[in-house]
């Protein structure tokens, strides 16, 4: 059984980061030249990892299920992204921004890895603009900042609504550089299929390709997995439809521990749900909420109207609008955190105040309009203007937007040390895949940043000091490997059983059965009923999965339905653990929100006597319950407190 060791470095917080770089252990030019890393996922994490890994010298396989790293989730990030160099001059620093980090995490993350977040925030953005990343400017010339939920600073470096996009072409042409010349050998349409573990340490992985269907083996000393969240396992998400959590879950199966899968964002500023046949849910970004003011109708009968097509909102005098965030949360007002927001919107609908659907909210640009001038608005936020107008066939320069809370981003993930590797040695797991650095709620912007300072700043370090003594390990075969043969056949064993299936149901189908458990039960709202019936609901779903589920085609060729079962049957026991999890948190903490636990004004109520602890789950069997592993968090920095976004 393994033992959970954080290995946080001795020493005040500020100092960890900068004693283990000068105690670390090192690999000689001349042996990187004889060492492989394996990179899974090349989005912002991967791309800029696989590329660092391979300008140090280590030879790089890097692997994507897309056609091109370009079209990685990460592109699709749009608000921005954090660092602590407060060119504003409005009081921010690196503890500032850590310390913004903990508290919206409601004291549910470790608090070393946080602060080195902070830390190497500001050289992420030197890396970005090095290659050639078109941040705004402000008139002076300096790099523009915007602010974003749960903090009273403006640290949001940002290129309009496409951040993410533009971060991801700068890793991606350093990826591109090293293919180029012949350090990086890039996999595409390849897809992880299982973690090959020999004597104890991860050292390789079996794939897919996903176009012949070709079953292949790979070797290397260290497996890096930046694979993204498990968002999709509800479904109805705003991840991109091939987001997915399943090489975290076939290490998880193969002794990687999992960490905190209770722990899902909901985020504020979705376009609402319009139908049945809807696949997937669009996020718009929380940028918007900087002009942006967010309300509902202050009497029922209005809102009534509203939802019968007899009034609308432009209608509403200002007096009728209850902008209730500026209303509750006075001192940061409509840029609280995602999980206050998305609450707050919640209970204003669930008191019958929702428009459009009754599920939805207004986010209005009216007063920013006249304050700045719509060419302003437009030069901010023009791409997501158009994109709204494109999907909801209204103009949100003239009628206000209509938003409301999704799932988004997972929290969650497979369990890593201060080193992010995991429970298995060798295998490193960074950016949403991982725990680490987020807690119980992630605050905006900063997804860009984790994903980035794991690849450029943090794995480059440590993997080199796990691969010091490996450099006596010769590459293998795998065809002369007994364990890399030994799970080729469990690949094989196991497409072989879902393809025989042969039922009368879609995948879709089951998947959005799946969905509808998890966001009725598991989602913003959590009791212990629910919670109990979403287990059972999913126990019963699995089995007849697996007795009822249709893949049409071959699985020698390129087969959608069988890639998208492969999916569906991972989130159908990883939702199950998010129950399980979720069941045994007895409190209410960031997006984790207990009914059972919550102060008299709505808000999440904590207990930090029993919970102040990362929940790591041990894969034990496919009908065995997991066991649960504690690792108990210390904040030595930081006074902890019972959040508050009123003053």
């Amino acid at each position: 059984m393994a033992v959970l060791n954080s290995k946080v470095p001795e020493g005040p917080v500020h100092l960890k980061w900068s004693n283990y770089k000068e105690n670390q252990n090192l690999v000689n030019p001349a042996n990187k030249r004889k060492l492989d890393i394996i990179v899974v996922g090349t989005g912002l994490i991967g791309a800029s990892a696989a590329a660092s890994f391979a300008e140090m010298g280590f030879k790089v396989k890097a692997f994507c299920y897309q056609d091109s790293p370009r079209r990685a989730h990460s592109i699709a990030a749009q608000g921005g992204i954090n660092a602590a160099k407060n060119y504003p001059n409005d009081g921010d620093s690196i503890y500032r921004l850590f310390y913004d980090t903990v508290k919206g995490g409601d004291y549910r993350a470790r608090e070393s890895n946080v602060y080195r977040l902070a830390e190497v925030s500001n050289e992420i953005i030197d890396q970005a603009v090095a290659n050639g990343v078109p941040f705004a400017r402000d008139y002076g010339g300096y790099l523009a900042n915007r602010s974003f939920g749960g903090a009273l600073v403006s640290r949001t470096f940002y290129a309009r609504g496409q951040t993410g996009q533009q971060l991801l072409l700068g890793a991606y042409s350093g990826l591109n550089r090293q293919i180029a010349l012949g350090n990086v050998t890039m996999y595409n349409r390849s897809e992880m299929m299982d973690l090959v573990i020999v004597d104890g340490r991860a050292r390789g992985i079996v794939t897919r390709d996903m176009l012949t269907g070709k079953i292949e083996s790979h070797f290397a000393h260290a497996v890096v997995l930046g694979t993204g969240g498990y968002g999709n396992v509800f479904f109805l998400s705003t991840n991109a439809m091939g987001s997915n959590g399943s090489a975290v879950w076939k290490a998880y199966k193969k002794g990687a521990f999992f960490a905190d899968p209770a722990f899902v964002q909901i985020h504020p500023t979705c376009i609402p749900v319009h139908g049945d046949a809807q696949s997937k849910l669009t996020l718009m970004s929380e940028s918007l909420r900087n002009d942006g003011r967010i309300w509902v109708p202050n009497k029922l009968e209005d809102a009534a109207a509203i939802r019968e097509g007899k009034l609308k909102p432009t209608q509403i005098d200002e007096k009728d609008r209850d902008y209730y965030l500026e209303r509750r949360y006075p001192a940061f007002g409509n840029l609280v955190p995602r999980d206050v927001a998305s609450r707050a919107a919640k209970e204003r609908c669930d008191a019958g105040f929702g428009v459009g659907t009754g599920q939805a909210v207004y986010l209005d640009f009216k007063a920013s309009i006249e304050r700045l001038g719509q060419h302003v608005i437009e030069d901010r936020y023009g791409n997501l203007f158009l994109m709204y107008e494109k999907i909801v066939d209204e103009n949100p320069y003239k009628t206000p937007m209509m938003i409301y809370p999704a799932i988004h981003y997972t929290m969650g993930g497979t369990w890593v040390d201060y080193e992010l590797q995991s429970t298995i040695p060798g295998l490193f797991v960074g950016g949403e895949a991982n725990f680490s650095d987020h807690g119980a709620n992630r605050l905006g912007a900063s997804a860009l940043m984790q994903g980035l300072a794991d690849g450029y700043f943090v794995l480059p370090y440590t993997i080199q000091s796990y691969l010091a003594d490996q450099i006596t390990i010769a590459r293998m075969n795998p065809a002369d490997t007994p364990e890399f043969k030994k799970a080729e056949d469990e690949v094989n064993t196991y497409i072989n059983k879902l393809m025989n299936v042969k039922g009368t149901e879609s995948v879709d189908s089951l998947h959005k059965r799946l969905g509808k458990i998890m966001w009725e039960h598991v989602g913003m709202a959590r009791n212990k009923e629910g919670l109990e019936k979403a287990i059972t609901l999913i126990k019963e779903l699995r089995k007849e999965f697996w007795e009822k589920v249709r893949i049409p085609g071959k699985a020698e060729s390129l087969n959608v339905e069988l890639e998208k079962a492969n999916r569906v049957a991972d989130f159908l026991e990883l939702g199950e653990l998010m129950a399980r999890d979720g069941l045994l948190r007895k409190e209410s903490c960031g997006g984790h929100f207990r009914e059972e636990y919550q102060t008299e004004e709505g808000e999440a109520l904590r207990r930090d006597d029993e919970f102040m602890f990362v929940g790591a789950w041990e894969y034990t069997g496919p009908d065995s319950e997991p066991i649960l592993h504690k690792e108990e968090l210390k904040y030595e920095a930081i006074e902890v407190k019972v959040r508050n976004y009123k003053k």
